[in-house]
């Protein structure tokens, strides 16, 4: 009696034993799977919001296009219906035209850059760059666009300052952020760009006071077929892919590139890995 006594309780305690080692691999089992769903979800809002920002683009661009050009071939049927214009009005139509037709070039040159970046077409070239001069010979170029604006650029750039990586693209992540300062500074405002070697990387700092970005924008700024608000694009005569693009270029560089903003106040970090000179 005993022994069947003792006998049922060691199936009843094996048992026991089995049903929680099998409760606690289901309850992994479960987490694993919930971790893989969740997973999925994140994969396909991340894939709509991407498609989402495609199409938007597309809508933007479609606008964007179309306005500048209306302009141009509306002030080039003006200088062409009437031959008889004073040569101030000739030179206002002119200028206007010029100016629309640079905004076309502008967005476009914008959109086939992205284009590029998404069918991986850009050839990739690596040498030693010499960022101090590099920056120093876009900081001069921009002169002419300061004054236009009633701008002015402090440059603080450390002498011997190198990374390796292609000189075409890095200007164009220089000029890119330089720009964006430009179109939303205070009129009459100063842009401050530092560079200089800290721990065996560049870094470089371009800040601006003006209209400011939101705190919430911060972090998707840099995104793909993101755009801010209107009235911050309408600043600018671009399609709003130039940080983006920055940041294509950038990444593949091994750096990083960041954003901060605090009322008026707006600074871009630029990181590169260093290089020997």
């Amino acid at each position: 009696m005993h022994f069947w006594i003792g006998f049922l309780a060691l199936l009843l305690l094996a048992a026991v034993v089995f049903l929680v080692k099998y409760f606690r691999r289901w309850r992994r089992v479960d987490r694993e799977l919930k971790a893989v769903r969740d997973e999925l979800e994140i994969q396909r809002e991340a894939a709509r919001q991407e498609q989402k920002r495609k199409k938007d683009l597309v809508a933007f661009l479609a606008h964007d296009l179309k306005t500048p050009l209306t302009s141009v071939v509306g002030y080039l049927t003006l200088l062409s219906d009437k031959p008889g214009l004073y040569p101030a009005e000739r030179e206002r139509y002119t200028a206007v035209a010029l100016e629309k037709a640079r905004r076309l070039e502008s967005l476009l040159e914008e959109f086939f850059d992205i284009s590029r970046m998404e069918l991986h077409q850009d050839s990739d070239k690596r040498e030693t760059v010499q960022l101090t001069l590099l920056l120093e010979q876009i900081t001069d170029e921009f002169y002419p666009l300061l004054e236009n604006k009633g701008l002015k650029l402090e440059a603080d750039i450390a002498p011997g300052l190198a990374a390796v990586g292609d000189a075409d693209k890095l200007a164009r992540v220089f000029d890119n952020v330089l720009r964006n300062a430009v179109s939303y500074s205070h009129e009459g405002g100063t842009i401050r760009l530092t560079a200089s070697l800290e721990e065996g990387r560049v870094h470089i700092r371009i800040a601006n006071r003006g209209l400011g970005i939101p705190e919430k924008e911060l972090s998707n700024i840099f995104e793909r077929f993101y755009r801010l608000d209107a009235a911050r694009s309408t600043r600018t005569g671009g399609a709003g892919l130039g940080l983006a693009i920055a940041k294509e270029i950038v990444d593949s560089h091994g750096g990083s590139i960041a954003a901060e903003s605090t009322g008026e106040d707006t600074v871009f970090h630029i990181v590169l890995p260093a290089s020997a000179p």
